[in-house]
């Protein structure tokens, strides 16, 4: 058996790695993985680590999952990929057929790229395009939360209002207006969540009133802020937004590609407002962790709008070489299997009152602030108790977020802090002793990290 070590050395004289400082491997070097089981990742010298994160978020029902793994293996006999321009094929349509089914009811149409920032990308585009093609060029621009993130191609930048992400492509980026975020942890003594959402919705409403004439869309993640530090607020806030959007006729772009497929309790997270957008995008668990998809629906009237004889410039002249790959969309059609026969959105449901038992030691850390859970999404902020700075995040330069992810990786658990937030969004398919044991390494973890 290869040694980790000859697998880092290797790795690390051609990979560059993303979302990476490649000089913090001098002192703690990517781990290398042989294979993946379960909710489990083996290493090449047989550590393993319980990979609570999902592999960034995208692995619903485990590595090496035998349905999907199945189907995937009969589907390379058959079609491996083919031009979607000109020519289709049986799993892209049933795959159209079903996220049609299953999404709010309006979303007829279904557009396929190959990530989720490309994703994106699509849906400012056409955006855009719809309203050029209705005489409407003077909407070019776009509205997004504070702390919003989409995506870093350049047009998901735009739309992004996290600095790390942002601040070093500005002259590349034509930056959207930014609204006030609904983030119920922006309560001030007193306030309710509530309040936090009336408070943003009034916000938006002003600044529709300035800028709605030259405004193409609104985007949201709904329900939660992830790259943001799983920022969480009320559905009521979507119901709100969907009516502000009707009102002054922009459109409402709801980016799940984090938080759809079961991420926040239901399938989707409009489910919990009770709403439709006009256009939904999707990705990351779309495949259940195993090839790069996703799609993107939109409203028959949008469709309609590029829908002509002439001239060709009305047409969505947007591509990607593998867009609707066959093998994607398979694994996509089995992971919604799963999701059907093993009733996946109820059983997450049940796991709450565990889940909130497993988190209620957290909670009585003086170090843990604003511990909070949307469905299977979990996180808390890391704050600081020593005078003179108490309740406030960590200094950034003190890596405390470092600190509980290295212990966590040395008790077998995947922990990646944004920042100071900690968080849990894991396969569903860890068992009972799994979450035993995330709760406590994570407990652990957190001691360690604020030691000074």
């Amino acid at each position: 058996m290869s040694s980790n070590q000859s697998w880092i050395d290797r790795d690390l004289a051609v990979l560059w790695h993303p979302c990476t400082q490649m000089k913090e491997h001098e002192t703690l070097p990517p781990i290398p993985v042989s294979r993946g089981e379960g909710s489990w990742l083996y290493d090449f010298e047989g550590r393993r680590y319980l990979d609570v994160i999902s592999s960034w978020w995208v692995n619903l029902f485990g590595h090496a999952n035998p349905v999907i793994n199945a189907r995937l293996k009969a589907q390379l006999d058959q079609l491996e990929h083919v031009i979607l321009a000109g020519f289709s094929h049986q799993p892209v349509v049933e795959l159209s057929e079903r996220l049609v089914q299953l999404t709010p009811p309006g979303l007829e149409r279904v557009f396929f790229a190959d990530n989720g920032a490309s994703g994106v990308e699509v849906a400012l585009k056409m955006s855009f395009h719809y309203w050029r093609n209705l005489g409407r060029g003077e909407k070019t621009r776009f509205i997004a939360l504070e702390n919003s993130y989409h995506g870093e191609t350049m047009g998901a930048l735009g739309v992004g209002n996290i600095p790390i992400f942002t601040e070093t492509y500005a002259p590349l980026i034509q930056p959207a207006f930014i609204a006030p975020s609904p983030d119920c942890q922006q309560a001030a003594s007193g306030e309710s969540c509530a309040d936090v959402t009336e408070r943003a919705l009034a916000g938006m409403r002003a600044l529709l009133e300035r800028v709605a004439s030259s405004t193409c869309a609104i985007i949201i993640e709904p329900l939660v802020q992830c790259a943001a530090g799983m920022r969480m607020h009320e559905p009521a806030y979507l119901a709100g937004l969907r009516a502000l959007c009707d009102e002054f006729e922009v459109h409402l772009i709801a980016d799940e590609i984090a938080v759809g497929f079961g991420r926040t309790g239901t399938l989707f997270a409009c489910e919990q407002g009770g709403i439709t957008p006009d256009i939904l995008c999707l990705s990351k668990g779309i495949t259940g962790g195993y090839l790069p998809l996703s799609a993107v629906l939109t409203t028959e009237d949008i469709y309609q709008a590029f829908y002509c004889e002439a001239p060709v410039s009305r047409a969505f002249l947007h591509s990607h070489s593998y867009t609707g790959n066959p093998l994607a969309c398979t694994a996509a059609l089995a992971t919604l299997d799963i999701f059907e026969q093993d009733n996946v959105i109820e059983r997450n449901r049940q796991r709450g009152a565990m889940i909130d038992r497993l988190t209620a030691p957290l909670a009585e850390l003086p170090n843990i602030a604003h511990l909070r859970r949307c469905g299977m999404i979990v996180a808390m902020d890391l704050v600081d108790d020593r005078p003179g700075n108490q309740g406030n995040p960590f200094p950034r330069a003190e890596r405390r977020n470092q600190k509980a992810y290295r212990y966590a990786l040395d008790h077998e658990v995947l922990l990646r802090p944004l920042g100071n937030t900690i968080y849990w969004m894991p396969p569903y398919v860890m068992d009972d002793d799994q979450w035993q044991m995330l709760a406590d390494v994570t407990l652990d973890a957190v001691r360690f990290a604020v030691q000074d």
